[in-house]
């Protein structure tokens, strides 16, 4: 848990609830975080799955693991108490993407599953559905056109999950994508599918 450093602050409630932007949007605000190695699929899921959202009216917005590290992250690095930072301010933000009334998508490998339970203990219960993307590492490195896998197993790149550092897998996600042998479609119908159950996005 991060330390409070500042004080003589105020939370401010706005005249504007969750449950008002809610309405306007037409779908309800969750986060469906997906977790897995890289080159698992998780940014090509989630891609697809804020376009499918999209095309149907469902206010949606990707966080990527790669994109956030070029700003809001800039200046973490991949040692595990970065990678917890990391994950907690993704967390956050998340959560106010959540409050707007949104779906928002992460893409991280998150590797970590204290890191991962502190987000889902952000929200209320439900709001935080939790996506394996379960990939074999050996169709990872196959997909892998940066080559991170050849150089962490050169030696080159040091703390690399799956090689040089650790992926602890989900125990109890919401969903399971089999990405090694089903499809981009048939992941994206997969998580549309349970936010439909949930009542979380209207049935197209």
């Amino acid at each position: 848990m991060a330390e409070q450093k500042a004080t003589n602050i105020v939370w401010h409630q706005g005249a504007v609830t969750r449950n008002d932007r809610e309405k306007v949007n037409g779908n309800k605000g969750c986060i469906v975080w997906l977790t897995g190695l890289s080159g698992s699929g998780k940014s090509t899921v989630a891609v697809a799955l804020e376009k499918t959202l999209w095309s149907r009216g469902v206010r949606s917005y990707i966080l990527d693991g790669d994109n956030v590290r070029h700003g809001l992250n800039k200046n973490l690095g991949f040692s595990p108490a970065d990678r917890t930072e990391n994950i907690r301010r993704i967390g956050e933000v998340a959560k106010l993407f959540v409050d707007a009334g949104m779906v928002a998508i992460t893409a991280f490998i998150s590797p970590y599953r204290a890191d991962r339970d502190q987000v889902r203990a952000l929200m209320p219960d439900g709001d935080f559905v939790e996506v394996l993307v379960d990939c074999p590492i050996d169709v990872c490195e196959g997909r892998d056109v940066k080559g991170l896998y050849a150089k962490a197993r050169a030696g080159q790149i040091p703390e690399f999950t799956g090689i040089s550092a650790p992926y602890e897998a989900p125990l109890k996600p919401e969903l399971t994508l089999q990405t090694g042998q089903q499809s981009v479609e048939h992941s994206v119908a997969q998580v549309l599918g349970y936010l439909e159950g949930r009542g979380i996005v209207p049935r197209a």
